[in-house]
């Protein structure tokens, strides 16, 4: 609300504000002011540079990958919601989270080599979600939400999960965790 009001919602207009007023918004935000800063100004600095961004996000899937890995400070994940909730393209985001639902929902097996098994996530999750990027979205948000909510890395909340009957992580671990001795989603 801050930026709207100064108006810096562009690139070019952000590049004309004091550091010291971007610096006072920023703080608004939180933590970490610097790592804030300094990817505002990065993200806003290759906006300028690459005035087809919005064309690219548009364009053919791989075009589109490369533009979003362009942005500063995305990892995969995150250049896959850019993607997802910014442009046509529907791919799922997989981060640990997300690889660990999958893993104790049983849609994946797990496996040492985090490209492949975020691949799988991907695949997986992909085959059991219709292709519309709506209802990918909505799915997508659930999803990412229950993995960090509910699904927790210690101490999953089983109890209280809607899909506990059809997880066979949950069904393992009320029968005595014989199963769980060594559970995949853990190091």
């Amino acid at each position: 609300m801050a930026l709207r009001r100064i108006p810096a919602l562009t690139p070019d207009s952000l590049k004309k504000v004091s550091r010291g007023k971007l610096e006072t918004i920023v703080r608004m935000c939180g933590p970490f002011v610097e790592e804030r800063l300094s990817a505002l100004e990065t993200g806003a600095d290759m906006f300028r540079r690459q005035r087809a961004f919005a064309d690219r996000l548009h364009g053919p899937l791989r075009t589109a990958w490369l533009a979003v890995r362009d942005l500063p400070h995305l990892g995969e994940a995150g250049a896959a919601r850019v993607l997802l909730f910014a442009s046509p393209h529907s791919v799922i985001p997989v981060d640990a989270a997300m690889t660990r639902l999958a893993v104790r929902l049983g849609l994946v097996e797990p496996t040492d080599n985090l490209t492949r098994l975020s691949r799988n996530v991907r695949r997986a999750i992909g085959r059991a979600l219709p292709a519309d990027a709506s209802t990918r979205r909505q799915a997508a948000l659930y999803l990412t939400h229950h993995a960090h909510s509910t699904c927790v890395e210690v101490g999953p909340h089983c109890g209280i999960c809607p899909i506990a009957a059809a997880c066979p992580f949950s069904s393992a671990r009320q029968s005595g965790g014989a199963a769980l001795s060594r559970d995949p989603t853990l190091p």
